[in-house]
Formats: structure tokens, C-alpha cells, sequence
């Protein structure tokens, strides 16, 4: 049976050794692309390999796309096959900043068609916390068998957001920190503000104190709030680059509300079109 959402530290610590299970570590700093390599090398999950954000989790950026685009689906099956994700695999996702980097695997992994990915709760910060075992060595290289069906159906563009946007049938949630939603502060983008009609929902409000996921019942409770009566198909995802929106999405299965949906290009996308609506402020 796989977990397809949450997988504890008690359990991965229980698996370890099992050929079954694959471990990949997204460790990634925006501002800093080599940081979650370092880190990987001097300690790691024993038996993980390192996915990079920009390498691995992205194609390459162009004049009209996000930071973040989605990656040649064959190419990046190519390199799940390369780390050992089989289609009989149980894979377990995680990095050290609440999931925000490691979900995107999460979500390509789905996307392709991959049934059994799980984001570790707690990430490393909870691992190491508990005092769980951590290695600097790599892995040999064990090629496997995977998936590769990507569902168009996941993904949004740019033109369904707008019109969501104009219309408000369906929901558009920012994931970013609240000052870059309203744009009084923007460090990564050259333009600040959001989508109008967005509803920002930061995706550290998914978290407890701790560092994990709320409870189910508590996602629940707080995203049927936001849809308002609308069902989780007519839920947009968006962030800055199609990467954190992705804990939303997570938080949204947590809760059993499955089937919302993700524009990748999010807003580093939207803005590079000067014709589509910009809107500043709560």
C-alpha cells in the first residue's frame, strides 16, 4: 500500500533498508542554487540522492515562461529511472524548509503518473532533531522502470487564470508570504502584487508550531472556508514560480480534498505579459 501524501520520520527511519523504498533530497535555497547540494554532501537521509530545482525539477527559463517551468517530462522520467523510482516504489520526498522545495517533486512525481510519493513530515529538520542516522555517502546509481503519463488536465495556464480572474468561478490561491501578495515586498520578481482576484493563502499556514502538516480535520475546516461552496477541481494554485503552490495542493489531499489544480508559470509567468491585470495591496 503506498502513502501518496505524508510519510513520518518513524516510518522512513523503519525503512531504511528496504529496496522497496526510494529517498530524494530537494534541499534548495532560492537565493543560493548550490546550497542544498553542499548540504547533501557533507550529510543526508542514508541512501538518499540529491534532485536540484533548477537542474533536475525545471527546464531552463525563457523570455515568456515562469522561473520555474516544468520540465521535459521524457527527460525528467529518464532521471527518476536513473535514481531507482520504479513503479513498484515507494518514494519519499524532503528537504529543510517545511516541504516548500521538496513538493514540487511531490507534485511532478503525480503529475507523471507516479502513485506512491510521499513528502517526509518534518523534513530534515525534524529527522536530525530526533537524532536519526545521516550519511555522507551516495548511492550507486540502480536504474528502474517508471511512469511516464503526464496529465495535461493538473495543469493551468496563464489564460485560465485569467479568466478565472475575471469571472471568480474558480478559486486562484497564492501561496506566497502575504508582503509579496500585496506587494510591498518583492525579491525575486521585477514586478510586485497578484493576480486580481487571488486569495492569498500562505503555504506556511498548512504547518503546525512544529514544523508538520495540521491535522487533516484542521486543513479541512480552513480550505473549505476558502472555496465557499465550489468543489477542489475549481481551485488554481500559484506562487511565484509553480514551486511552493504545490504545498497547497498537498495540504488540500491531506485534507480529502483532492483534484485542485496547479498553474506552473504562476506569477514570475503572468508578469511577463505587460497586457495582463496586476493588482497591489490585501
Amino acid at each position: 500500500m503506498f502513502s501518496n501524501t505524508l510519510v513520518s520520520t518513524e516510518d522512513l527511519a523503519a525503512h531504511l533498508d528496504d529496496p522497496n523504498w526510494v529517498v530524494l533530497d530537494c534541499r534548495f535555497t532560492l537565493t543560493d542554487p548550490g546550497a542544498g547540494r553542499e548540504a547533501y554532501e557533507k550529510a543526508h537521509v542514508p541512501g538518499a540522492r540529491y534532485v536540484h530545482l533548477d537542474e533536475d525539477l525545471s527546464a531552463p527559463p525563457g523570455e515568456k515562461t515562469g522561473r520555474h517551468p516544468l520540465p521535459d517530462a521524457e527527460l525528467l522520467n529518464e532521471k527518476l529511472c536513473r535514481w531507482g523510482v520504479g513503479v513498484n516504489k515507494q518514494v519519499v520526498v524532503y528537504d529543510d524548509s517545511f516541504g516548500s522545495m521538496a513538493v514540487r517533486l511531490w507534485w511532478l512525481m503525480r503529475w507523471l503518473g507516479h502513485p506512491g510519493v510521499a513528502l517526509l513530515d518534518g523534513g530534515y529538520p525534524k529527522w536530525t532533531r530526533e537524532k536519526r542516522p545521516v550519511s555522507a555517502d551516495v548511492p550507486a546509481p540502480h536504474k528502474a522502470a517508471c511512469a511516464c503519463l503526464p496529465e495535461p488536465s493538473q495543469v493551468v495556464t496563464a489564460d485560465e487564470i485569467l479568466r478565472a480572474s475575471q469571472t471568480g468561478e474558480q478559486l486562484i490561491l497564492d501561496a506566497r508570504p502575504d508582503r509579496r501578495f500585496s506587494g510591498e515586498y518583492e525579491p525575486l520578481d521585477p514586478v510586485a502584487g497578484h493576480v486580481p482576484g487571488a486569495i492569498n493563502r500562505p503555504f506556511e499556514d498548512n504547518l503546525d508550531l512544529d514544523g508538520t502538516f495540521q491535522p487533516p480535520e484542521a486543513l479541512r475546516e480552513e480550505y473549505q472556508a476558502l472555496l465557499k461552496g465550489r468543489a477542489p477541481w475549481q481551485v488554481l494554485h500559484m506562487c511565484g514560480s509553480g514551486v511552493t503552490a504545490c504545498h497547497n495542493v498537498l495540504a488540500m489531499e491531506i485534507a480529502g480534498l483532492p483534484g485542485s489544480r496547479l498553474y506552473p508559470g504562476s506569477w514570475s509567468e503572468w508578469i511577463t505579459d505587460p497586457s495582463r491585470p496586476v493588482a497591489t495591496g490585501e
